[in-house]
């Protein structure tokens, strides 16, 4: 779509208050869902990183890569097994993830952020030990998957305050070594929490909280976390969502300032939640 000269100064005189509101703030962006399989979506993700980049964001992009553990697993006959909405990891998956994840996906999309000008660098949770980790506690054994522990973030302030845009991919390892695959949300949370982020954004296939989730219109922009267990008791949330609110709640009642859940199947948007009042998503404070 063509916009002419004038309409771009607009945009960009309307977008400042917003720019200067995050100056020098960190943001740390989930990413994952149709955003990461879709090019064109791919693109435009992309392109929002480095232009919050570009003005003084600083911008943590930490990602999954189900679809494409999925992919490798099936090539090597290894049927993906999910329990709880957690992928059930044996040894030889974890080693799968972690070349899939830290090697493959991780690199792409830092030669993404590259192609748009940006300067990114591909960390994992094994890296500088950022993550520590131990296996998931739960009522059933999820095999080699992970929780995190404790978050070392001084690969991450190094990496910001020599420019670049650090990229997470999420796999980690305990004490003993042993590799374990970490759910993309919570590892995102963490690291906001330990970054004292002023945002966590994750990036779904949905609007965002619908009160009624046969009806895109019901969308709930706004969430206080003390409403969340009524929310819960409702069924408004329900299902895949709860764990995925909880890493909301949880970053905010760590110090994140605000939590985003947005619809990654819109182009572009990141820079609408970010630098409009209306937003896109639901907002969890």
């Amino acid at each position: 779509m063509q916009i002419s000269n004038a309409d771009k100064a607009l945009v960009l005189n309307q977008a400042l208050p917003y720019i200067q509101k995050y100056f020098g703030k960190t943001v740390v962006v989930k990413y994952g869902g149709n955003a990461m399989t879709d090019e064109t979506l791919k693109q435009a993700v992309m392109s929002d990183i480095v232009l919050l980049s570009a003005v003084g964001i600083r911008v943590i992009l930490v990602h999954g890569g189900g679809p494409e553990i999925t992919a490798m697993l099936g090539r090597v006959g290894k049927e993906s097994k999910f329990i709880g909405g957690l992928r059930y990891t044996d040894k030889e998956t974890a080693e799968i993830v972690q070349m899939v994840l830290a090697g493959k996906t991780n690199k792409d999309l830092v030669s993404l952020l590259s192609q748009h000008g940006g300067r990114a660098v591909g960390l994992c949770g094994i890296d500088g030990g950022m993550f520590k980790v131990t296996k998931h506690r739960g009522n059933t054994d999820l095999g080699f998957v992970g929780d995190i522990e404790a978050v070392d973030d001084t690969l991450l302030r190094d990496a910001l305050q020599g420019g670049y845009i650090p990229v997470v991919a999420t796999v980690g390892c305990s004490k003993q070594g042993e590799v374990y695959n970490i759910n993309a949300d919570t590892a995102a949370a963490a690291i906001a929490s330990r970054m004292g982020a002023e945002n966590l954004i994750l990036m779904t296939d949905i609007r965002g909280l619908l009160r009624d989730k046969e009806d895109e219109s019901t969308l709930i922009p706004d969430v206080q976390v003390s409403e969340v267990p009524a929310l819960i008791r409702e069924g408004i949330i329900s299902g895949g969502m709860i764990p995925k609110i909880e890493c909301c709640v949880e970053a905010v009642r760590r110090g994140v300032s605000r939590t985003f859940i947005i619809d990654g199947r819109i182009p572009h948007s990141i820079l609408i939640e970010m630098f409009s009042d209306e937003g896109i998503g639901t907002m969890f404070h």
